[in-house]
């Protein structure tokens, strides 16, 4: 490994539309339950703790079949689109 050179990151195989879906359901189960669905999806990225999210609607498992680096991206891409 060359350690002058910068090294590119590159997730290419995240899909869009799928990361959507899963984060409006996550999101809408988290609402129905009472929770703050911001913190507890900051909470989950942050510590990978499948605790935050609430087991509702199958969102816990379906917020799991995406890796978090995967999520923090289709977020920053999102935000950062003009």
């Amino acid at each position: 490994m060359d350690l002058d050179s910068t090294m590119f990151f590159r997730a290419d195989n995240v899909q869009d539309n799928a990361t959507r879906e899963i984060l409006n359901t996550v999101y809408e189960a988290l609402v129905e339950k009472g929770y703050d669905p911001i913190n507890q999806i900051v909470g989950y990225i942050i510590s990978g703790d499948p605790a935050y999210i609430t087991s509702h609607k199958n969102a816990r498992t379906l917020i799991r079949k995406m890796e978090r680096d995967e999520l923090v991206e289709a977020l920053v891409r999102n935000y950062l689109q003009k």
